[in-house]
C-alpha cells in the first residue's frame, strides 16, 4: 500500500496532537499524588497510524523522570520543552502541509493565459 502525502501528513498531525493532550494531561497532573508522567513514542505511534502495525500504541511511562516524595514524576520543565518541541514540530508538519497542498491546487488550475 502506497501513503500519499496527505495520508502521512495527516498521520503526523494526529499523532502530533495526542502527544500535545499526553502533555497538557501530565502538566495538569503535576502535583497529584502518584501520578507517573506518560507519552507515546512517536515512531511507533506514527507507524500504527499509517497502519503499518496491526494495533495501536498506547501511552507509556517515561521512565526519565525523577519520583518526588509524594510518588509523582511529572517535571515542569521538562513538559514544556517536550510541549515547545512538539508544537514546532505540529506547526512545521501543518505549514509544510498546507504550502503543499496550495501548490498541488495551483498546478491542477487551468493557465488563464493559455501558454
Amino acid at each position: 500500500m502506497q501513503i500519499g502525502f496527505l495520508d502521512f501528513y495527516s498521520g503526523v498531525l494526529n499523532v502530533r496532537q495526542e502527544r500535545s493532550d499526553l502533555i497538557a494531561n501530565n502538566i495538569a497532573n503535576a502535583d497529584t499524588p502518584n501520578y507517573l508522567a506518560v507519552d507515546v513514542p512517536f515512531d511507533s505511534a506514527l507507524n500504527a497510524e499509517l497502519g503499518h502495525e496491526d494495533n495501536s500504541t498506547a501511552p507509556q511511562y517515561r521512565t526519565d523522570g525523577v519520583v518526588g516524595m509524594n510518588g509523582n514524576d511529572v517535571s515542569l520543565d521538562t513538559e514544556r520543552v517536550e510541549a515547545a518541541a512538539n508544537g514546532e514540530a505540529m506547526q512545521a508538519s501543518s505549514t509544510f502541509l498546507h504550502q503543499s497542498t496550495a501548490d498541488l491546487v495551483m498546478a491542477l488550475r487551468p493557465n488563464p493565459s493559455g501558454i
